[in-house]
């Protein structure tokens, strides 16, 4: 057991260390204001090789392991959790799932531009849809129809809370073909935004990773070629439980970077803010709030590179992956909660970005799974051993 980086993880880390604090932070209480999805920041992730960074070379990834890209995706949250949110969608969700299961004509067409981040010189990212308006965490309730008409499918319904929605060129979406089946007949096919049919909704006023690129998805008769489907029909849900756990993957280490952002503001806020003749860290109240910051950080870091080796080993790693998530996210909230406290009136006040901070970690406690279903996940695999 070897809990050292290694160099090329390290180089990993300090790129995207260097990208938050360079590209990032400037501009991103504004961004979060107006609510601006960061393009620029986005393509710029595209030239680092941050968009498909777990993707082989031969389908114009990076090749690099989970550990490097949980690395990257911490030091990200740090500072931006609405750019985080675009590259883990992207990695974990759309290019993993293409990569794992997608033939090699789709592999092809769409996974190599995805893992680029760019095609014809555009920035070019996908989303995974699969919520619906009464299939949150119920997702075998599935409302989307995609009827079989010999030469192609037919696509209809609403898709709900879709990052990168309005951006992405390329969905993946979850349907029902066989409604008989129950959740034996989800599918899951890709479609191209441009397609007619294709209907984006207008874009959520959020709480937090108010910059992320989130919408409803309309499909009003879509017609979709038949080898776009994604495995045989029938493999839709399997396919989402399957990619949402390396999701879970990239949620825990973005809520993981929210919490060491606010640590990190509230540590050296501590050392400069005086109050009773003294630095507030020398009051045993704050320095406790510091102590177990660190602590709870420190257990979920190693949470989620846990998931993330047995990932990298083609072990199950669905129980380690909900372990992060669920803790990771908890984490997130409490410290940021603490952040501002530490803050005091500072913290309240958008310029010290804390606040921030606290509004984006809530949903870390919710999509990819509420930290209710990943109880469920954890509680039915500990209990089946």
């Amino acid at each position: 057991m070897d809990f050292q980086l290694t160099e090329e993880h390290q180089m990993i880390q300090q790129a995207a260390r260097d990208f938050a604090l360079n590209e990032c932070l400037p501009g991103v209480i504004e961004r979060d204001e107006k609510m601006q999805f960061p393009r620029e920041q986005v393509e710029k992730l595209a030239d680092l090789g941050f968009l498909g960074m777990m993707v082989s070379p031969e389908y114009g990834g990076a090749g690099l392991d989970t550990a490097s890209y949980v690395l990257a995706m911490e030091e990200i949250s740090k500072v931006d959790a609405s750019v985080s949110v675009c590259m883990s969608v992207n990695n974990s969700l759309v290019c993993f799932g293409l990569e794992a299961y997608g033939t090699e004509e789709q592999k092809r067409k769409y996974l190599v531009p995805l893992a680029q981040g760019r095609k014809d010189g555009t920035l070019y990212i996908g989303a995974f849809l699969l919520s619906e308006p009464e299939a949150g965490s119920d997702a075998t309730s599935q409302r989307t129809t995609a009827e079989d008409m010999g030469d192609h499918y037919l696509l209809n319904g609403t898709k709900n809370w879709i990052t990168n929605g309005g951006t992405a060129s390329v969905y993946l979406v979850i349907a029902q073909t066989d409604p008989a089946k129950g959740h034996k007949g989800i599918s899951v096919f890709i479609v191209e935004k441009s397609w007619p049919g294709v209907v984006v909704g207008g874009k959520e006023n959020k709480l937090g990773i108010r910059a992320s690129d989130t919408h409803s998805i309309l499909f009003n008769d879509v017609k979709v070629p038949k080898e776009n489907m994604i495995g045989e029909p029938g493999f839709g849900f399997r396919f989402a439980m399957k990619t949402l756990s390396g999701g879970r993957i990239g949620i825990a280490s973005q809520a993981l970077g929210i919490a060491s952002g606010a640590y990190e503001l509230s540590l050296r806020y501590s050392k400069e803010r005086k109050a009773f003749g003294t630095e507030i860290s020398n009051h045993q109240a704050i320095a406790f709030k510091l102590a177990d910051m660190a602590t709870r950080i420190e257990a979920a870091r190693l949470l989620c590179l846990k998931a993330a080796f047995e990932k990298d080993q083609d072990k199950d790693y669905t129980e380690s992956a909900s372990m992060a998530k669920v803790f990771a996210s908890e984490t997130a909230m409490w410290t940021t909660v603490e952040a501002v406290q530490i803050h005091g009136g500072y913290g309240y006040v958008k310029e010290y970005h804390v606040e921030r901070l606290m509004r984006d970690a809530k949903i870390t406690q919710i999509y990819e799974g509420t930290s209710e279903v990943q109880r469920i996940v954890i509680s039915r695999s500990i209990l089946n051993k």
